[in-house]
């Protein structure tokens, strides 16, 4: 029987609104402090909602020629910094093996800032003002075909689409395709921009975010009794993916290995969860089947924890049914309380976040946790960070349409 390919990260990249490189994101995650302001990138009034998580001081022409940034939607200026940090952290330069190396990047929402752009330019002054690269600038692959053409990677390449869960499930794509034996490396990662008129409206609209206006701060209250929404974020993260005798031969640093991933649809609603918990749980189960681990060797759970109301009970529900009674043993908290819910890179984000955990023996907190919901009974790691060893963490991503998907990450033993 053929012993399975080992797949480890060996970089990390991110462009979050706690900071546009790993060091700082970090130092901010684990202090427990809010990235929630006011909108700046348009004008709220009128708009039910004036709060987002936005990234700060992002310069593209950090990463990025000036004569393509104008080619880019923002969303591909995220992805393509994220990956490119994520690289120069691996030590890594593709183009000497690119049939070898591969990308997957996924979005929710892809290019919404242009596509808002052009609509209004096609509404006010017809149809010749349209920008002729208004395609390939709002469709949601460009993230990763632009990451390819920035690395010259050339060999598998994808994106996926699956709401919240896009990041994640980039994530588990490029594992699967390392051990299938298709590729030695992949940059795997999300990226989304959605801060923008139609983006914020339509999201209010449905009523899935916070109008918690006067605290932005205190607005993202994962499992919190309080809480009445998630806060629209943005960004992007990034993973370098190599298959362990890839990695071991170069000699790299090896942050841990992702040795599981499971997906599962709920099929159930088109954006509420089932609250029942069982097919989320079905895919925690199914990454730790994937990663020959039990429900007892899970030390800390990553949650997708959105602060919506069904949302937030339905994940701890899930969370029991996966781990049974193990489940009060864990410890369990939502980066998103800090950096709000940057949709299709919410993932990947905390993918990063989560393998630094286990680096650090140190897990992030759930802040604005002052009032816990009676139906959100676990460990949340409430108000402060905790320096506890992980040997064994999961990162949960369920996307609206009832994608799931669950990523196991494990201590790196050689």
């Amino acid at each position: 029987m053929t012993t399975p390919t080992r797949v480890v990260v060996t970089g990390l990249g991110v462009v979050t609104p706690l900071g546009n490189d790993v060091d700082t994101f970090w130092r901010h995650l684990v202090a427990g402090e809010s990235g929630v302001g006011e909108i700046t990138r348009f004008d709220t009034t009128g708009y039910k909602v004036h709060i987002a998580a936005e990234v700060k001081d992002f310069d593209p022409e950090d990463y990025l020629e000036k004569r393509q940034v104008r080619r880019l939607d923002l969303f591909s200026r995220y992805a393509m910094a994220a990956a490119r940090i994520a690289a120069a952290d691996a030590d890594f330069d593709p183009r000497p093996e690119a049939e070898r190396v591969g990308a997957v990047v996924g979005s929710g929402v892809g290019g919404l800032q242009t596509l808002h752009t052009e609509t209004d330019k096609l509404l006010n002054r017809g149809p010749d003002s349209v920008n002729p690269l208004l395609i390939p600038m709002m469709i949601p692959n460009m993230g990763a075909a632009h990451v390819s053409l920035a690395l010259g990677t050339k060999g598998p390449l994808s994106a996926t689409c699956t709401a919240c869960a896009a990041g994640s499930d980039a994530i588990g794509y490029a594992a699967r395709i390392i051990r299938s034996g298709d590729a030695d490396v992949m940059f795997a990662g999300g990226s989304e921009a959605p801060i923008s008129p139609v983006g914020v409206s339509g999201f209010a609209a449905a009523r899935a975010l916070s109008t918690r206006n006067d605290d932005p701060t205190g607005a993202s209250r994962p499992f919190d009794a309080g809480r009445d929404g998630f806060v629209i974020g943005e960004g992007a993260g990034c993973l370098v993916l190599e298959s362990l005798e890839h990695a071991q031969a170069r000699g790299t640093r090896i942050y841990a290995e992702l040795a599981g991933a499971g997906m599962s649809s709920d099929a159930f609603h088109m954006t509420l969860p089932d609250e029942s918990g069982k097919s989320q749980a079905h895919a925690l189960k199914m990454a730790l089947t994937e990663a020959d681990l039990q429900a007892e060797d899970v030390d800390y759970i990553n949650a997708h924890g959105t602060a919506t109301g069904a949302g937030d009970v339905a994940e701890t529900r899930a969370i029991k049914v996966a781990l049974g009674k193990h489940a009060r043993r864990v410890a369990v908290s939502s980066n998103k309380s800090m950096i709000g819910h940057c949709l299709g890179a919410s993932g990947a984000i905390e993918a990063v976040a989560t393998v630094l955990t286990i680096v650090n023996s140190l897990i992030p907190p759930t802040i604005n946790l002052t009032d816990p919901d009676p139906d959100c009974d676990l460990d949340y790691v409430p108000l402060e960070s905790r320096f506890q060893k992980v040997d064994v963490a999961a990162s949960n991503s369920f996307g609206f349409g009832g994608h799931n998907v669950t990523l196991v990450f494990r201590r790196f033993v050689g």
